[in-house]
């Protein structure tokens, strides 16, 4: 159950996304905690802190990405899309719009999306969310990364490290 390298990634779900190949790892190594954009949303920190409470974890990392589909939407966008519709929207020219007409709900607009408008400063606000969570010890190292979908390259958010 415990990861032999000691350490955990938060990433997106993205399906473009390998941590394993991103992070050189091998089955065992790490843990891997996933959700759309990769955000220190509570979900993602209660499964951080049991990485390390229980399984002994002590270093994080953060790591967003080039082209995130959390950049092309926002919380009011999604309400209005549930509001209308539950069925799966499409991206185009001028944005996300439903498809096809369907029982919509209004429950969208009272859930906060965790959308990103500048990937840098998501992965700093998230560093900084973890960091700072009263349930995470100061001896565990986090840092934050950006990873280009295009290119391969994981680069570290300067303003993230510590």
């Amino acid at each position: 159950m415990s990861p032999a390298r000691q350490f955990a990634v938060l990433t997106c779900m993205d399906a473009r996304i390998d941590p394993a190949r991103f992070a050189g790892l091998a089955e065992g190594y790490a843990h891997v905690i996933r959700n759309a954009g990769g955000r220190a949303t509570d979900d993602a920190i209660r499964s951080l802190i049991i990485s390390h409470k229980l399984l002994g974890t002590v270093e994080w990392f953060v790591v967003h990405h080039t082209n995130c589909g959390m950049e092309t939407v926002t919380d009011e966008i999604m309400g209005e899309l549930l509001a209308t519709s539950l069925e799966t929207a499409e991206l185009g020219e001028s944005g996300w719009r439903n498809v096809q007409e369907g029982r919509g709900s209004g429950e969208g607009r009272f859930m906060k999306w965790h959308t990103i408008s500048d990937p840098d400063g998501s992965v700093v606000e998230d560093v900084e969310r973890i960091r700072e969570h009263p349930l995470v010890g100061g001896h565990i190292s986090v840092s934050g990364y950006l990873f280009d979908v295009g290119t391969g390259r994981l680069t570290e958010v300067a303003p993230a490290a510590k």
